[in-house]
């Protein structure tokens, strides 16, 4: 009885610390994806933020807490039990899988995204390149969407460069989704895409 007694106590201790370790991730990601936070930065600022989210939901899966249900947690935090959190939850975990696949969360990679820095591609035709953050529908036309999270996605940096502010049919589906959710002023114009192309760096 008494061996039982310490098996069971010892089960709801580790069952408590699992628990624990996944409300810190959850809560420093909550902090990472504030939209207030997020408005008063400068230009790419959410950039960094992008690669510690990825950090944060891939150390959470290794403890045992399924990235999904990390971004259900920080979403409802937020508030942000809407589109806005569906569209921000796509692109998060889409960034994990793109980390994972590209061999960025080995060690080395998993250490540079815990400080917002670039990891380096391991695995595929642009191994050896840095892993930099692009925003889908291009900030330089729509600079609304600069430190939007939905918006951002991890690349390897020579693509992100010949991407540049390229507006093609995924952005034209992408905006138009983030305009529904609300995640974009719809009175606010677009910058003009010759000018913006122009203007464009890479990171657009």
């Amino acid at each position: 009885m008494v061996h039982r007694s310490l098996r069971y106590v010892l089960c709801l201790l580790i069952a408590s610390a699992a628990v624990c370790c996944a409300a810190d991730v959850a809560g420093i990601i909550v902090s990472l994806a504030d939209p207030a936070k997020l408005a008063t930065l400068g230009e790419r600022g959410a950039n960094p933020r992008v690669q510690k989210i990825t950090y944060w939901l891939e150390t959470g899966r290794r403890e045992g807490k399924p990235p999904e249900e990390i971004m259900d947690d920080v979403m409802n935090r937020l508030g942000w039990n809407d589109e806005r959190g569906r569209l921000t939850t796509a692109a998060m975990l889409r960034n994990v899988d793109i980390a994972t696949k590209l061999g960025c969360t080995d060690d080395e990679g998993m250490e540079h995204m815990r400080h917002g820095r670039c990891a380096i591609v391991k695995n595929g035709p642009y191994a050896g390149d840095t892993l930099s953050v692009d925003h889908i529908v291009p900030r330089a036309l729509y600079p609304q969407l600069d430190n939007v999270l939905a918006n951002l996605e991890l690349m390897p940096m020579k693509l992100n460069r010949a991407k540049s502010a390229s507006f093609g049919q995924r952005q034209g589906f992408e905006l138009g989704r983030f305009r529904d959710a609300g995640l974009i002023d719809t009175t606010a114009p677009a910058s003009s895409p010759a000018t913006a192309t122009a203007v464009a760096q890479p990171g657009s």
